[in-house]
């Protein structure tokens, strides 16, 4: 199961881009908190606390306990607009869960076993991460931080799929869920060498010869 966080919100009531100006120079982030068969609900949030824990990957796949005045309610992080350029965050998107509803989420993948891998260590050959994150569904109780991948046992021309992950229990991958193709996660590649380059240039130039005798014998 993730990690859990508290955050404390607001309840604003002005709306627009005005009225977020508004609050981003008082350090506060504006958001939206939605779902759960409720309302809609305009929030505001400490600046300096959310870019901190917007660090941690972990929070965002985490279960959040959102606590505004007396009420408390869990949700997931489901968007987060920042500054083109500056450290500032613009904007938060949260959507309500409930215990005994599915909920799907991209999960990171966490990438193992690589520097052992037959095909890196004995055969010189490297790993080609394909994804970073997967879609998963399931329960809120059993959402992960991050799903590992072994990559120990790989040759040179051998590949992950999706369906070679190990998924903690009560855990799927959307996509395989739903009929989807098996993608491929990572694979180790053989590195080109100077040699093998400078084998196919000739290959490359010799149309371009043939061009000139038949310009000569013209």
């Amino acid at each position: 199961m993730s990690t859990q966080y508290e955050l404390t919100a607001e309840v604003r009531e002005g709306k627009g881009t005005g009225a977020s100006r508004r609050l981003r120079r008082t350090s506060k982030i504006p958001g939206i908190i939605y779902g759960g068969g409720k309302d809609p609900a305009m929030v505001a949030f400490d600046h300096d606390t959310v870019y901190h824990l917007l660090e941690h990957e972990a929070f965002h796949t985490s279960i959040l306990n959102i606590k505004t005045g007396n009420t408390a309610e869990q949700a997931i992080l489901r968007d987060v607009q920042m500054h083109p350029f500056r450290q500032i965050v613009l904007h938060m998107d949260l959507q309500r869960i409930s215990a005994s509803e599915k909920i799907h989420m991209r999960v990171p993948l966490h990438f193992v076993g690589e520097d052992i891998a037959p095909g890196v260590k004995q055969q010189g050959g490297m790993v080609s991460h394909l994804m970073t994150e997967v879609d998963i569904t399931c329960l809120p109780k059993d959402l992960p931080e991050y799903l590992a991948v072994d990559l120990s046992n790989l040759h040179i021309g051998d590949s992950v799929h999706m369906s070679d992950i190990p998924l903690p229990d009560g855990v799927e991958i959307t996509t395989l869920a739903h009929g989807g193709d098996d993608q491929g996660v990572a694979t180790v590649m053989a590195l080109r060498t100077g040699a093998d380059e400078a084998e196919e240039a000739p290959a490359e130039a010799a149309p371009a010869a043939g061009e000139a005798e038949k310009k000569e014998g013209e």
